[in-house]
């Protein structure tokens, strides 16, 4: 609030009170009809409630395969995992550059048999799976149908996501390995191998979510997230590939922040905005001009200062994303600001997810907040915002050219800037934080890793590397170097490489090798 006056966190002014919108500028469409605004689905919730996922992942496979079977056991029906630093930007374990971050933020991946120690116990048939991985997407997905397939499931039953977006690592998250184009390549080529081999698989999540953390408006995190997703879908059309087939698995993963109004009408304006653009590059198909997106709620919202004020935020964050349509979800725990979550805090995420769903009443009608006269003009200037954005960036040449002239880092910047600026002159409250302190004594209990991780990772390796056929693995290393020089696919040798025993690192490496390194 400023001189009186009340804004989002995009800038749009909200009125003191709202009326009819002019000529009846509402979503009249039925849900589950171009261009989506009500909804992806006829009947929504009311058919299948959203996918509860818990984003979970820390020291060992081991470990993280306790917690996974914890969370199956409490109601979870969808996996989310996290990987650690090493294995997102391409080290292995015993690598000199991974030292002290093993297993820190997600679980260390070196080899097939780390995937298998990741999965035991759990049918990859009957679970789907969603992975927050980009530089190394393809090695994860490789290793991932190569524990299908000793599993003996059928790879057409297979479900899930990798998150495979590496724009946004450009322009806000900073985990990339290689320049942008052939980056792309390593996209199109899943996407073309998806297509045939793993169709229910959803080959990109188009993540906005980092966008928002690292400090974007609500605007800015679907201009910049979409504006992603079209220069892939423009990648895509360039290989020759069909808009109609892979434009049905793509999906997006956004950000749940705490301002309810604004980010219900920035699910319900992204999906209007993709439906068009899709139909504007040429889908004919309704499912492929669907945005069906993952939402998490907001890391950056969460405060180390009187921690359980968390669970608030986070029910706010929950409330947002079902009222906005999503097809599923992630709770943060309330001690994330401190450290990974506890088990304890894991259950309480997600059983705020359970509340919404069982006893809210949120989830018993479609779209429940349309015809709102705010929800409904909010949507409607979210959209404005939207198409003013993107139109800049398609006139520096798209989402590519954005990134490697600065612009969507800059403005990014600017909005992390003016927020905390905001919050340090209190015209933005944080309760507990610029407001409404207290003397804290932090009893919360933590849950940190420790570094003798890295040993036991290491240890594996080496027993690894000592058993498996040296010479076979070091052709399909070479195989892999000539592969990538060609136009031939990457995924079907990159998989035979993982089962036989090539790690996660000497795959990246040759691919540095060949494609170099983003500076």
């Amino acid at each position: 609030m400023i001189d009186n006056k009340c804004y989002t966190d995009s800038g749009i002014e909200i009125k003191k009170v709202y009326y009819a919108l002019p000529n009846n500028n509402i979503s009249i469409e039925n849900p589950g009809e171009f261009p989506f605004t009500r909804g992806v689905q006829a009947d929504m919730y009311r058919g299948k409630l959203w996918t509860m996922r818990q984003y979970a992942g820390f020291s060992t496979a081991e470990e993280s395969n306790l917690r996974y079977h914890y969370l199956l056991s409490q109601g979870v029906n969808g996996l989310s995992v996290a990987f650690d630093l090493p294995t997102q930007i391409g080290y292995d374990s015993d690598h000199p550059l991974s030292d002290g971050e093993v297993g820190k933020v997600g679980v260390a991946i070196d080899s097939i048999e780390d995937m298998e120690n990741l999965f035991a116990g759990i049918n990859l048939e009957q679970v789907s799976t969603s992975m927050t991985i980009n530089a190394t997407s393809f090695i994860l997905l490789a290793l991932y149908v190569a524990i299908a397939k000793k599993q003996g499931a059928d790879l057409n039953k297979i479900t899930g996501t990798i998150q495979n977006d590496i724009l946004k690592e450009y322009a806000a998250r900073g985990t990339y390995i290689y320049p942008p184009k052939p980056s792309m390549r390593i996209i199109t080529d899943i996407f073309e191998w998806c297509a045939k081999e793993l169709p229910k698989w959803n080959t990109i999540s188009i993540s906005g979510y980092h966008i928002r953390e690292a400090g974007s408006t609500a605007v800015q995190e679907i201009a910049f997230t979409l504006s992603n997703g079209k220069s892939y879908v423009q990648a895509a059309l360039d290989k020759g590939l069909d808009i109609n087939v892979f434009g049905k698995r793509l999906s997006f993963f956004f950000n749940a922040h705490n301002h309810l109004f604004e980010e219900v009408a920035k699910f319900r304006a992204a999906r209007r905005i993709w439906a068009k653009m899709m139909q504007s590059l040429g889908a004919t198909d309704q499912k492929a001009m669907m945005l069906r997106f993952h939402t998490q709620t907001g890391g950056a919202t969460l405060t180390a200062q009187q921690p359980l004020n968390n669970i608030s935020r986070v029910t706010i964050q929950t409330l947002a994303a079902v009222l906005g349509g999503t097809q599923s979800l992630h709770t943060n725990g309330y001690d994330e600001a401190l450290s990974l979550p506890t088990e304890e805090a894991a259950r309480i995420a997600l059983r705020t997810q359970q509340i919404v769903a069982f006893e809210s009443g949120v989830a018993d009608t479609v779209d429940p907040l349309a015809g709102s006269y705010f929800i409904e003009s909010l949507t409607n200037e979210i959209e404005l915002a939207t198409l003013q954005l993107i139109e800049k960036i398609d006139v520096m040449g798209g989402s590519v050219a954005a990134i490697e002239a600065g612009f969507m880092q800059e403005e990014i910047a600017k909005s992390a800037y003016e927020y905390q600026r905001n919050i340090e002159k209190v015209e933005k409250v944080i309760v507990g934080v610029n407001k409404f302190q207290i003397t804290e004594t932090n009893q919360i209990p933590s849950f940190k890793i420790d570094d003798s991780i890295q040993k036991v990772q290491s240890n594996k390796l080496a027993i690894l590397k000592n058993k498996r056929d040296a010479e076979k693995a070091h052709a399909l290393l070479n195989k892999i170097e000539t592969v990538a020089r060609s136009n031939e696919n990457l995924m079907p040798i990159v998989i035979e490489a993982v089962e036989h025993y090539c790690t996660l690192g000497e795959i990246a490496d040759v691919l540095r090798k060949v494609f170099g390194e983003h500076k």
